[in-house]
């Protein structure tokens, strides 16, 4: 393992540790008003977001209310060095398992996204996030905003936030990052 590798890995052990704490504390309440009040902003835009996993803050409510105004899809990773592409969602709809072993809906309709909310291990005031290393998301992002603009959202507990992360040149930035306890809007570097 190269540093880089070694101090990301130090700094995503450090989050997860925060971001767990974070989660317990909350004990399934409610932590998307803020994630729906930016949203509200941008009614009838396809959006996607996810379907949260271990301690990931939850989005689903305000995936629901923008359901009720505008497409949202969720991610599905279909392999190892690949962007991800996007399954439309609606709240209550089937899910099956899918590749890497996360739900999926049931029925593939497929949908390209204009606002990606994206979840994460840990950002910064800069917009620098740091997810769980696969590459996924800088992949998917990268080849959307070569498309069009697209508007990445990070959304997490504000516990998640560090003073600077270890970033590569491939690192896609968050243009806006939303917490439980408001938003915040990136001051990039320099």
């Amino acid at each position: 393992m190269n540093d880089l590798s070694e101090i990301k890995a130090q700094a995503r052990k450090a989050a997860f540790a925060r971001r767990k704490v974070a989660h317990d504390a909350l004990a399934g309440r409610s932590a998307s008003a803020c994630l729906s009040e930016v949203l509200a902003g941008y009614r009838g835009v396809p959006i996607s977001a996810y379907l949260p996993i271990r301690t990931e803050i939850d989005p689903r409510p305000a995936m629901a209310e923008a359901a009720a105004h505008g497409p949202v899809g969720v991610p599905v990773i279909d392999g190892n060095g690949l962007p991800l592409r996007f399954l439309r969602w609606e709240p209550d709809c089937a899910l099956v398992e899918g590749p890497f072993g996360a739900m999926v809906p049931a029925e593939p309709v497929e949908l390209v996204p204009e606002i990606v909310i994206v979840p994460l291990v840990a950002f910064d005031r800069w917009g620098g996030r740091l997810g769980y290393g696969g590459g996924f998301y800088d992949r998917t992002l990268e080849r959307l905003r070569a498309a069009r603009a697209t508007l990445a959202i990070g959304f997490a507990y504000s516990a998640q936030e560090a003073e600077a992360l270890p970033l590569e040149p491939t690192d896609q930035p968050l243009d806006l990052i939303v917490t439980e306890s408001g938003i915040i809007e990136p001051h990039p570097v320099g």
